[in-house]
Order: C-alpha cells, then sequence, then structure tokens
C-alpha cells in the first residue's frame, strides 16, 4: 500500500468513526418519537409509525422482508426506526399482508400505505413529495414493484432496498418468495409482471440506493440487485449500488454484521444528498 493509498485508507476509516460517534451522540440526544398505528382496511395489513419530534419533512415507509410467507418486522423493521428519526425522519413499517397466491395484495396493501401517508402529510408534517419506500428481501420486491408499476399517486419519490427479491424468472429468482406470490406454476406474462427489472421506466421510477453482499446465496445479487441497477442506468434513471463482499442475507439492522456501520454512513451520505422537494 503507497502513502496515498494509506492516507484515503485512512481518512475513510476516521470519516467511519466519526460518523458512528455522531449517530450515538444524535441517539442520546434524541427528543421525544410520536408513536401510531393504524389498520390499513381491516383484513389485518397495519402502518406503524415513528413521528420526529423535529421532522425534516421526509418519511420512509419501511416493507420487511419473510419470502412472502411471513414478516422480519423488528430488524427489518421496527429497528431502523433508531436510524431515521433523529434524522428528522418519519419512519413508518408496513405489516402487509401475506399474498397466498393472490399476487396483487402485497402492492395493494404498499399503495394504501402511502396514499395514508401521503393524505395525512399535513396531520403528520410530512412533505408529500418526500416520501420514500424501503424493502428488504422479499419486502424489496413489493418496494420495487411499487417502484415499478404504481401510478402517480402512490409512486415513492425515491427508494432504498438492502438484497432485494427483484427478478421471478428462474434461475435467478428466490423460489420462496415466487412460490408464495404467484403459485406453483404461473404462466410467463405473470412471471415478466413481476420481473421488476423488466419494469422500470424511464423517468418514472424513483431515484433508488441499493445494499447487497457478494456472498448472498439465498437472493442471487447478479440476477436481482444487479439486474435492477443496470435496468436503471439503462432507463437513464439515478440508482447507487453498494456490494459488500460478506455478510450473507438478512442481515437487517443487526450490528454483527461487519459493514453496518458503514452501509448505515453511505445511507446518511446519501439522503443528505437527495434534494427534498418542493411541497
Amino acid at each position: 500500500m503507497n502513502q496515498t493509498t494509506y492516507i484515503r485508507f485512512i481518512k475513510k476509516q476516521l470519516f467511519t468513526l466519526l460518523f458512528c460517534l455522531l449517530a450515538a451522540t444524535t441517539a442520546q440526544a434524541q427528543n421525544t418519537v410520536r408513536k401510531i398505528q393504524v389498520p390499513l382496511g381491516n383484513e389485518g395489513a397495519q402502518l406503524f409509525g415513528y413521528l420526529p419530534e423535529k421532522p425534516t419533512g421526509r418519511a420512509v415507509i419501511c416493507c420487511p422482508g419473510g419470502a412472502y410467507e411471513s414478516l422480519a418486522i423488528d430488524h427489518e423493521g421496527h429497528q431502523w426506526s433508531a436510524f431515521f428519526n433523529p434524522r428528522g425522519i418519519a419512519f413508518f413499517v408496513l405489516k402487509y399482508r401475506m399474498p397466498r397466491t393472490n399476487h396483487i395484495i402485497p402492492l395493494t396493501d404498499a399503495e394504501a400505505a402511502m396514499r395514508l401517508v401521503r393524505d395525512s402529510a399535513a396531520a403528520w408534517h410530512i412533505n408529500p413529495a418526500d416520501v420514500g419506500i424501503m424493502g428488504f428481501s422479499a419486502g424489496g420486491h413489493v418496494a420495487s414493484t411499487l417502484s415499478t408499476h404504481a401510478s402517480a399517486a402512490t409512486r415513492p419519490n425515491f427508494a432504498i432496498l438492502f438484497y432485494p427479491v427483484i427478478t421471478m424468472k428462474q434461475p435467478g429468482t428466490h423460489l420462496g418468495s415466487r412460490h408464495h406470490l404467484l403459485g406453483d406454476k404461473p404462466d410467463r406474462k405473470l412471471i415478466e409482471r413481476y420481473c421488476n427489472e423488466l419494469q422500470v421506466r424511464s423517468g418514472e421510477t424513483p431515484t433508488t440506493i441499493l445494499f447487497l453482499t457478494a456472498d448472498d446465496d439465498v437472493v442471487p445479487p447478479i440476477e436481482n440487485g444487479v439486474a435492477y441497477y443496470c435496468a436503471m442506468q439503462r432507463a437513464g434513471n439515478a440508482c447507487t449500488l453498494h456490494i459488500y463482499p460478506i455478510g450473507g442475507h438478512g442481515f437487517g439492522y443487526l450490528s454483527s454484521w461487519r459493514y453496518h456501520n458503514n452501509a448505515l454512513y453511505e445511507l446518511n451520505d446519501w439522503l443528505t444528498r437527495l434534494p427534498a422537494p418542493t411541497r
């Protein structure tokens, strides 16, 4: 390692350390967070909200993963409020219904959540033009489906995707997620409809940041997250990609993941540089 490379390495480590110290200090100084819980219809879907005392107007709706069979609602959901709230960002966790092969259900719940947050923007001190979607694994498929399929009224303004399921094609898809969403023998048109790497729309699919690991053997990064990134690039849409060497799948907010602090630093930097639209 030459001197210039060494200095750059040390600077990056110092920046990461300072970011972690700032995050810890901010969390300790955080004021009261207002918690809310709102049913979405009468069939089990719910939206949990964490509203900061000093809002910036930005909001994020989070879709936990779980292969469309269950929800990892803590480390891929509620725990993330500790990251967003100190930054003045309203954070919502969507408990969406399981499809049981009725493929429209998760998207319907995500659209209902987006509509509710925007309709309640004044009461919750949110800018309706600055509401993002976040998703992990199968929840990343929900989030990317909303990003690629929704009309302007429910389309998110930005997206944050961690190790997302993107494709429904074989090989490459997560078979459990595909089975629970589309059934045993979906036809080609249905498969392609939910291959979100094929559904990216130029100028419409929102700016996105992706976090993947090279050793993810559950949701292959090349056929999923990388494919989505490439589709966004071809469409001329803004997209940022981070691939970490190890971590596997499903780490969420767990601090035991080696690159936890690095990912938080990169996410914070991306959010800071993301322009806040006028209301």
